[in-house]
């Protein structure tokens, strides 16, 4: 599939109709189609229910082009996800699994062109334009289609530079975490809960003891890190921040994702 060069040609002349975009879709003062989910917190250090979501321009360095919340605001909404290659436990092919869903229905349902799929790697050093592409094709999704993109910055203090203080996502290498680390706390995976990737009915038990060699892979350093997928609608606004979107009591099915992102973008 090519993908069409959107990016960088819708520039910021969406934030300007924003107030009658809201109107017209009959949401009054509110800036969201969905309420606010009762088991979420509420007030979280992260944009959640009701906030702009930050400004941001992040390389994608499979598009070879740079995507920017000016690229979607006017135009679409956007649905991202955090994550690394060399994850251990499962978390992080589950929140790709959950962009996947989206991107298949989509297409299936004829929305593709109203949402776009973000993935930020917060290990660019090791998550190269190659392994990102391999990684894609492993979680069977469509990287060369025009709505999803890979966020990698240039080095890995950036990463976590823009996770903290844009993202409000601290991120931390396992072998600095201890058990009063805030990723742990909020919404962070320790690899005891089930895995639930989409593939196996999230019945599959993650042993916690089992190796990983030298954190995720030989030679990689294991990360502790949220479990976060956040939607946000085409005026900028963020609808859902799924604290615990994976491998927990609050993670979030397929059914209901499918139902937030069609009440979003406007699909029955």
């Amino acid at each position: 599939m090519e993908r069409r060069t959107y990016l960088g040609s819708l520039g910021v002349a969406g934030f300007a109709g924003i107030a009658g975009c809201l109107n017209s879709l009959g949401l009054g003062d509110s800036n969201t189609a969905l309420q606010p989910a009762d088991d979420h917190p509420s007030d979280p250090s992260y944009p959640s229910h009701g906030d702009e979501f930050p400004s941001f321009s992040i390389p994608d360095p499979v598009a070879g082009t740079t995507v920017s919340l000016e690229d979607f605001v006017g135009e679409r909404s956007f649905l991202l996800t955090y994550f690394y290659t060399s994850c251990p436990d499962g978390v992080c092919p589950a929140l790709l699994t959950r962009l996947q869903w989206v991107q298949e229905d989509a297409a299936e349902r004829d929305y593709a062109d109203d949402i776009a799929l973000l993935a930020f790697t917060f290990d660019p050093k090791n998550d190269t334009a190659e392994a990102l592409k391999d990684h894609a094709e492993g979680q069977h999704l469509d990287y060369e289609a025009d709505n999803f993109h890979f966020l990698r910055p240039e080095t890995n203090e950036e990463a976590k530079q823009i996770m903290e203080e844009k993202f409000g996502m601290p991120i931390t290498p396992a072998d600095e975490a201890d058990d009063g680390d805030e990723s742990s706390e909020d919404d962070g995976h320790d690899g005891n809960e089930s895995h639930d990737d989409g593939n196996h009915g999230g019945n599959e038990s993650h042993d916690d003891n089992e190796s990983h060699g030298d954190g995720a892979h030989a030679g990689h350093t294991e990360i502790v890190h949220s479990k976060r997928i956040t939607l946000v609608n085409e005026d900028g606004y963020v609808e859902r921040a799924y604290p615990k979107a994976v491998q927990s009591e609050m993670a979030v099915t397929k059914d209901q994702l499918l139902e937030d992102v069609g009440t979003v973008v406007g699909v029955e």
